[in-house]
């Protein structure tokens, strides 16, 4: 065995430990609840792997991305729920790759070591939806920063997230050439900064979400990450890393799916056998099973590339799109499988269905998905 998969078994142990003081019971309750796990995220945040991405230099761990792909993979295969923490791993990348050295210094360290959490990205609005440069929240320049007005919706773990990236319009869209230039990229300590208003919204999943309003908030000159203007080009640059670590966390739910379909299926007795001796339950897991595999390679196929500081665009798409397909065949077959019981929530097949339902839309639907790989891979004309 490798250095590299040496290093990747001691992560995925690592997790399993974590997760075992956190059981299906835990999750349950969390979800009942509908509050975020700050123990759990506590917990992890303990053992630095959520700074896994984060350079040495700055006090992180400084794995590649395939590395840190496990620690998501395996918190969901435990039947947790990665979605709280994934984006402490991913979205300090904007800071990293196109802030300042001073930017770098003051909040690298932090966000490494978890006394400062990164979790919350402010992009999409309620008239633009995924049309991101169609966004209407502006950021007017005054004497010594900022001013943002503006409403955001969908935007996640704010509420547990002193820090969080906001995209808003410094052009307007009828003076720029292009309509993704004149958007730029800021980051907001909501610690400090005063006009912001937070109004949570219930979904069918446990994913603490909000509206934010933003009224006349003043920020410093400082918050700007990179140049004016090319907020677009910077958002768009972490999107490959999310897309992959999404389909890592795709991946471990379709093999929680169906570990947990393959167990019912032998020990449930219906007519005096085990119902998984028949074939049309039998043969629905292990379809599942072969497509959740399958869908793992081009995973490794897409983190390979993007570690190796390669093109991975289609790769990381195709990746997020067979994976969130995969666990969602492997959602259903469980749900099938359990037949009364998956519909109870003592059995979590329920939580998890709806949890791993999210991803055929968030971060970026299947659609969109298909109209990239269409127009960028084989060339067709633009669909939209």
């Amino acid at each position: 065995m490798n250095d590299r998969a040496e290093l990747r078994k001691d992560l995925r142990g690592l997790i399993d430990r974590i997760c075992a003081d956190y059981p299906d019971a835990y999750w349950r309750e969390v979800d009942e609840a509908r509050r975020y796990p700050e123990e759990f995220v506590d917990a992890l945040t303990g053992t630095g792997c959520l700074g896994a991405l984060v350079p040495e230099e700055y006090g992180g761990l400084g794995l590649g991305l395939g590395d840190a792909s496990v620690l998501l993979e395996g918190i969901n295969a435990n039947g947790g729920n990665a979605g709280p923490v994934h984006a402490q791993l991913y979205t300090m990348g904007s800071v990293l790759r196109h802030g300042s050295e001073e930017q770098k210094r003051r909040y690298l360290p932090g966000i490494a070591s978890g006394e400062l959490r990164l979790q919350a990205f402010g992009v999409t609005e309620p008239t633009a939806g995924t049309d991101t440069t169609s966004i209407r929240t502006t950021a007017r320049r005054t004497d010594d920063g900022y001013v943002v007005n503006g409403q955001k919706v969908f935007i996640s773990r704010v509420q547990h997230s002193d820090l969080m990236l906001l995209l808003a319009r410094t052009t307007p869209r009828e003076e720029v050439t292009r309509k993704s230039e004149g958007l730029s990229l800021f980051l907001l300590d909501l610690r400090e900064v005063e006009g912001v208003e937070l109004r949570p919204l219930r979904t069918m999943v446990n994913h603490e979400t909000n509206e934010v309003f933003l009224s006349d908030v003043r920020i410093p000159a400082d918050a700007l990450i990179g140049e004016e203007g090319k907020g677009f080009r910077y958002v768009l640059d972490g999107m490959n890393a999310e897309r992959i670590l999404i389909a890592s966390e795709c991946i471990g739910d379709g093999r929680w799916f169906v570990e947990r379909a393959s167990r019912y299926a032998s020990e449930r007795e219906v007519f005096g056998r085990p119902i998984g001796k028949n074939q049309g339950v039998q043969f629905p897991i292990a379809r599942a099973h072969v497509h959740v595999e399958a869908a793992d390679l081009m995973r490794w196929k897409a983190a390979d590339l993007f570690d190796a500081g390669q093109p991975c665009g289609a790769e990381a798409n195709m990746a997020k799109m067979l994976a969130a397909d995969a666990s969602w065949e492997a959602a259903d077959v469980a749900l099938q499988t359990h037949g009364g019981y998956g519909f109870t929530a003592e059995y979590d097949i329920e939580r998890k269905f709806r949890e791993t339902r999210l991803y055929q839309v968030a971060p970026i639907s299947t659609n969109l998905i298909l109209s990239y790989v269409g127009e960028h891979v084989l060339g067709m004309p633009r669909s939209f």
